[in-house]
Order: structure tokens, then sequence, then C-alpha cells
């Protein structure tokens, strides 16, 4: 574990992203302008493919952070058995649920249940597929669906915000069920689909497309909306959420539904759209 992450023990987690997000939402042109082209040039954004391809054109660095694709720059899969991927970024990890765990990193795992915060929930994934992308500063930071859905409720799990970096993955036991995060529970034609949203320290937002900011405010207990009755449908490769700041989805299936890509693996570099799974049958 390296220094920074063991400092992060005993950091005020939600303080410092209260901070961070006051400086991500401030539209003082100095100090907005400074964050946006510290990122571009510190992690090489590659603004060409942004809608609003103008750094000075963004009222904040929030705007920035999340802005939107020029059309065409990401395409699905046009194999309709094909799962896609639901984010840019990289693989932190991705394969087979074995016996209701999820593998983290090297000797490190945890539980559907605990991700899920609901064991009823989690039990159709015992022994299905995940995968689990991290989000860089470089990429975009929208969030979009693998296949259609249709939303049933989501579960604002309140917990700490680690770093999701590649040290704090390793290190951290169970970083991603100890983590802030909106469970977004989805029913599809052959059965349960969830994409867990993960917050982070200093990028702890979560937006969704269909009832705004979800995260802050940060959570005391675990809450549970049921939308079942607003009939919330999403189509395959629709906008789902957003992160107001960065971090990491993980996607579940159930057992029996599809195979992983074969070339995926761990730090794979993955984009919104490819190949996440292939549909059995």
């Amino acid at each position: 574990m390296s220094p920074l992450t063991a400092l992060t023990y005993v950091l005020p987690h939600h303080l410092l992203s209260s901070l961070a997000r006051r400086l991500a939402y401030s539209q003082n042109p100095r100090i907005k302008q400074w964050l946006i082209d510290t990122v571009i040039k510190k992690f090489g954004v590659d603004m060409n493919e942004a809608a609003q391809p103008d750094p000075n054109a963004y009222p904040s660095f929030n705007a920035f952070f999340t802005r939107a694709l020029r059309e065409g720059v990401r395409v699905p899969d046009p194999d309709p058995r094909a799962f896609l991927m639901p984010a840019d970024g990289h693989v932190s990890q991705c394969g087979p649920i074995e016996s209701g765990r999820i593998f983290q990193a090297k000797g490190q795992s945890f539980t559907v249940e605990e991700l899920l915060g609901d064991a009823a929930m989690a039990a159709p994934f015992a022994d299905g597929l995940f995968a689990t992308i991290y989000l860089s500063p470089r990429d975009y930071h929208r969030v979009h669906m693998p296949c259609d859905g249709r939303l049933i409720d989501t579960v604002h799990v309140p917990g700490r915000l680690f770093s999701v970096g590649t040290d704090a993955v390793a290190s951290v036991p169970r970083l991603f069920a100890r983590n802030e995060r909106l469970v977004c529970h989805f029913e599809t034609e052959f059965g349960p689909m969830v994409q867990v949203m993960v917050g982070a320290l200093l990028v702890s937002g979560v937006e969704t497309v269909w009832s705004g900011v979800e995260i802050p405010p940060y959570g005391h207990h675990i809450t549970r909306k049921d939308w079942r009755d607003k009939d919330i449908r999403l189509g395959r490769f629709a906008e789902m959420a957003r992160f107001n700041y960065g971090s990491t989805v993980i996607t579940l299936l159930p057992p029996g539904v599809a195979e992983l890509a074969p070339n995926l693996h761990a730090e794979s570099p993955v984009r919104l759209g490819e190949r996440l799974a292939t549909r059995i049958g």
C-alpha cells in the first residue's frame, strides 16, 4: 500500500469531496479555466471528440468534465447479440462471479450482496458475470446502457470515498463495496441487469437521466427508490447517468445469458459502444 493510499484511511472523505465539488461548479473564470486547462494538458484530453471542442466555452469545470461527444464519435457494436461497453475507460477487472463473490484485485474480493446492499436483489447474480470499468480524468464521463432495459429501482448505498486508483484497488479490502454508490436495477428481456455507479475521493457526484442529481447529498443509511410505476425504459446505447467528476461503473449480468468478449482483461482500454459480452443463443 502506498503512503498516499494509507493516508486516505484517515482523511475526511466527504468533506474533501464537498470542497472539490465547489471548485468543480465554480464559474469563476480563472478557477474554472485553470482546472480545465490543467486536466487537458496533464491527461491528454482529446477535445476534437467533444461536441464543444473549445475549452474556453464551458461555464464550469464540471460542465467540461461531463461534456457531450460529437455525433458519431462512438457507435454501438452492430451485432444485436452484443452487450455494449457502458463507458470509456479501462477494465479494472471482469469475469465470472464465483459463488456470489466479485474479484477486485490480487487477494481482494467482495460479495454481490455487499455491493448491492440487498441479499434478495443480489441472488440472481451469484454465478453471473461482472465488468468493472474505471473512468480516468481524460475520459468521457457519461454512462450508457449495455442493452435495452426498464428501470425497476435505485439503491443509494452510503459509504466511504476511497480513491479507485490502481494502488487503492489492489490494497483496500472490499473497496467498491465500501465506497458511496448508486445501484441501478433494470429489467430486461433476459432477466435482471445492474449498473452500479461507484463514487470515489474527490469524484463522488452521480446524476441520472431520470431524476437528476442523486449523490450528493451523501447518505447515512441505505435509501431505495421504486421506479416501476414510472415505466422508464432506456434503449441499448442510450445515456443512463453521468459522474459529476468521474469514477467507476460496475455492470452485472445473470448466469447463462452471455459470454464476455474474449479480448477483455484487466487494464484493457475500452470505449463506449464496444462489445462487452455476447448473448448466448
